[in-house]
């Protein structure tokens, strides 16, 4: 790994050194600021010519800052003749703008990653693409990691009686079957009906939770909109107890005070989005971390050995 070099960038620098960690390596020494006018300037300072370099930066809130910041930042290496660029992106903003669904609208996920393509980099770890088809708008090698082994360790642990999976929506129902098919829970689907942008209206839910333990497993919880109706609906039909996981704690505008008025027991989290200060001071919360899962990823890479032994 003497060749291996990583970076951070501003929106995450707690997950950049945990990941440093369990690397055994010293993160890299560079200058991240920004003028009074808001323009973000960034300085490497050490040598990194020929060098396999390694970005991480989470395109989270602020999503335009921080992925300005991440292609300020390549660019930086492009041109003091970097060996390889990998850009480490454990959330991958506007990553729900991925089809053109209403007409005059833009597939906004395919620019960023046009973005990222054009700024310099050879290649993407991301983690947990809300879309898996985002993979194809690259056109470089993107190497699609999923904490689903962090979550379910969690939930295996925890050995909750009379376990069912719950997916919030039609469009999570493989994602919640890999986990009951892994915990021999039962699966229920929660059927919804969205009204409009980060609304969204229950309507059925699919499935025996009546006296269970529900696990709603979702890959992100932004406003908790539907995280909150989802809960309520499963506890109008007699679900003893509800937990929460997911793999990016958005958690925008009321989404901490809404959960801490829903009958949520517990929210399960990954650090690839550092937790706000009101969900992190809250008992409801638990956050878990990706770090050991990033750095493997990271050496194989860099050893040129198979990423995919990581995948669940």
């Amino acid at each position: 790994m003497d060749r291996c070099k990583v970076f951070s960038g501003n929106a995450n620098p707690e997950l950049s050194a945990e990941v440093c960690k369990h690397l055994n390596l010293q993160l890299g020494t560079s200058h991240l600021t920004r003028f009074s006018d808001g323009e973000s300037y960034f300085q490497i300072l050490e040598n990194v010519r020929g060098v396999d370099v390694f970005v991480i930066q989470p395109t989270c809130s602020p999503v335009n800052t921080n992925l300005m910041e991440l292609l300020i930042m390549v660019d930086a290496f492009r041109r003091s003749s970097a060996g390889r660029i990998t850009a480490v992106i454990p959330y991958y903003g506007y990553a729900r703008q991925d089809r053109k669904d209403k007409p005059r609208v833009p597939i906004t996920a395919r620019l960023v990653a046009d973005l990222i393509t054009r700024a310099g980099v050879d290649r993407v770890l991301a983690m947990d693409l809300h879309a898996n088809q985002i993979v194809g708008f690259f056109r470089i090698p993107v190497d699609h990691l999923y904490a689903s082994p962090v979550l379910l360790k969690y939930v295996a642990d925890q050995a909750y009686p009379n376990l069912t999976i719950v997916s919030p929506d039609a469009g999570g129902v493989e994602r919640a079957r890999a986990f009951a098919v892994r915990l021999n829970a039962q699966l229920a689907i929660v059927d919804k009906r969205r009204v409009g942008p980060n609304v969204a209206e229950t309507m059925n839910v699919i499935g025996e939770v009546t006296g269970r333990t529900c696990v709603v497993v979702d890959d992100m919880i932004d406003t908790a909109g539907t995280l909150t109706s989802t809960a309520k609906s499963l506890k109008e039909k007699g679900a003893e107890r509800i937990v929460a996981v997911c793999t990016h704690p958005v958690l925008s505008g009321q989404a901490v005070e809404r959960i801490e008025n829903s009958p949520i027991e517990r929210i399960v989290a990954t650090n690839t989005i550092p937790l706000r200060k009101e969900a992190a001071n809250s008992p409801k919360f638990v956050q878990l971390s990706v770090a050991e899962l990033l750095a493997r990823a990271i050496i194989n890479i860099h050893k040129e050995t198979s990423v995919s032994e990581l995948f669940l």
